[in-house]
């Protein structure tokens, strides 16, 4: 599972060939049933358009493409290479196409394709999944906000906070992290934190 690339976020982005207005659609999805959810939504938000084209990847090497109407080869396959290209996975992308009244020719429409699907992921950006150590932390308040200052120095990503008498929290540390983290929490709560490591997960990082 280190290293697999996967969308940062979803993320739209369209631009103008010859009048035709082209609309890049990327989603993270984990399985092919939630790509055709994501498909048929698009579908029902663009559903005046000439085409709508989907292309995904998943991890477990499943891959799928539509050319929707399209001249064969010219729509579905080009999105799809992009994806592969930048070797990303769990990834959907649908191109929506409405036609501004020019043919743009076979070429013409896998370069529309390519370009439009190459955006959409550029906006989305890409990141890589890293093993993380789950680490189940507990401070006083005044610790908490001095820990918080120190958080972005390790990719400390934070989630589950808990206010009580005392703050309970969770941290995902890079697990090429943990061993300073952990001495930076003792050391800058003089060994006040109480910490507690619940394993390795593999997190997202963005990279691009």
């Amino acid at each position: 599972m280190e290293g697999l690339r996967i969308p940062a976020k979803d993320a739209v982005y369209e631009m103008t060939e010859k009048k035709s207005r082209f609309i890049g659609h990327i989603f993270n999805v984990a399985s092919a049933e939630e790509a055709a959810e994501k498909i048929a939504g698009v579908r029902k938000k663009h559903y005046d358009a000439t085409h709508n084209v989907p292309a995904y990847l998943l991890r477990d090497g499943t891959m799928r493409s539509s050319d929707d109407g399209e001249p064969q080869g010219t729509a579905g396959l080009p999105i799809l290479s992009v994806l592969q290209r930048e070797n990303i996975t769990d990834v959907l992308c649908v191109v929506t196409r409405y036609f501004g009244g020019i043919l743009l020719g076979a070429g013409g429409l896998t370069r529309a394709y390519s370009s439009c699907a190459k955006l959409a992921l550029k906006e989305a950006g890409i990141s890589e999944l890293k093993p993380h150590r789950r680490i189940l932390c507990k401070c006083s308040y005044h610790d908490y906000q001095v820990l918080l200052n120190n958080f972005v120095n390790f990719n400390v990503q934070s989630c589950d906070i808990l206010y009580e008498e005392d703050i309970k929290f969770t941290v995902f540390v890079p697990s090429r992290n943990t061993p300073e983290f952990l001495t930076m929490l003792q050391n800058a709560t003089a060994g006040r934190a109480e910490s507690k490591d619940e394993g390795e997960n593999f997190i997202p990082e963005k990279i691009s």
